[in-house]
Formats: structure tokens, sequence, C-alpha cells
């Protein structure tokens, strides 16, 4: 689940991939002969490269050991919310005229707003079957292959993610840090080359 997280981050933002990542994992549950974690949290900081003073941290975290069908992805900012499981943005949590004055800076809220008029409901399950939206995605990724079109989500965007993803199962597998080297295209961590 976590790339489609990280890649709206992208998308909203802009940014490539993050400037490093801290996380941690394991099984804790299922104890099933499994190698994959059941349960995660990464700390993913992004920003300008050049510039360590500005950016933004996301968090991502995962359980696979509780049977609830209800996630969150909501998306903050001193403006408000975005919440892509309600499908509404809201000022909830902005910056207010009492706290802004008190830091000489304007409030900063937004205005309240449905993203969809008819939402999909998002499905958790394993076996989800077909549904409008990703029905939708096929069908423009077919479309662009007979068009040679660009499609919704180019082939970047999924390069791109699979930087964050390997960043996050670096930081997991050796309990460092991970960064990612843009000149040798590598995720490092502790000063080397990530393998597996």
């Amino acid at each position: 689940w976590m790339s489609h997280q990280i890649d709206s981050v992208h998308w909203f933002t802009g940014l490539q991939h993050p400037r490093s990542v801290v996380a941690y994992g394991g099984v804790y549950q299922w104890k099933d002969g499994r190698r994959n974690w059941d349960t995660t949290t990464a700390v993913f900081e992004y920003g300008p490269q050049n510039d360590p003073a500005s950016g933004f941290q996301v968090i991502f975290s995962s359980r696979m050991h509780n049977g609830d069908e209800k996630p969150a992805e909501i998306y903050y900012s001193n403006g408000g919310e975005m919440n892509l499981i309600t499908n509404t943005v809201s000022p909830t949590g902005g910056l207010e005229k009492r706290h802004a004055d008190a830091m000489n800076m304007q409030p900063n809220l937004l205005s309240k707003l449905s993203l969809a008029t008819t939402a999909e409901t998002v499905v958790a399950s394993a076996n989800t079957g077909a549904d409008n939206l990703t029905s939708g995605h096929m069908r423009n990724w077919m479309e662009c292959i007979r068009s040679r079109k660009q499609p919704n989500a180019p082939v970047e965007a999924g390069y791109y993610h699979s930087i964050a993803n390997i960043m996050t199962n670096a930081s997991v597998r050796t309990g460092y840090k991970a960064t990612f080297d843009e000149a040798r295209q590598e995720v490092m961590v502790n000063g080397k080359a990530f393998k597996y």
C-alpha cells in the first residue's frame, strides 16, 4: 500500500523522492513463515536537497493484525487537511487568527470543499474484485498503449516511489537512516550502497 500514498506525496509536491527515511518494522503477529513485516512505521524527510533547513515529514504506518477496513489517508498543512478517505478538504487544524497574530503571521485556513460528488468507496480487503477506480486506471493505461499518449501516471512515477520503498526497506533491514545518492542512483545506508 505505501507505494500509492508516497506516489501521492510526489504528485502533490513535485518532489521525486525523500531526502532520507528512518523506518522500523517486524513480524509481530503473523508468525507463519512470512519475511515481510506485518507492522511497520516509516518517517520520510522531504525537501530540496540543497536546503536542509526547509522541508517536511511524511509518516506512514501500517499494521496487518487487525481487521479494521477503515484506513486513514490524511494530508496536513498549516492551512488545514485533505482527507482522501472522506474526499474532503477542510480548515481543521489550520492556522487561526489568534495563533497567527501571536507569531506575527497571517491566518491560513483552507475553504471547506468536497473532492468528489460521488466518492468511490475504498475497499482494503485482499479480495476486492473490480471497482470503478481500478477499471479507470487500467483503461487509461491500455488507451495510452494504443495512442502512444502519456498515461495519467507516467513510468517515472513508479521509479520514484520505488526509490522511497527501497529506502524504507533498507532502513528497516539495517537499522540505519537511508538516503538516495543521485549521481550513483543508489540507496545508501551507513555510507554504503544498500544490498539485499
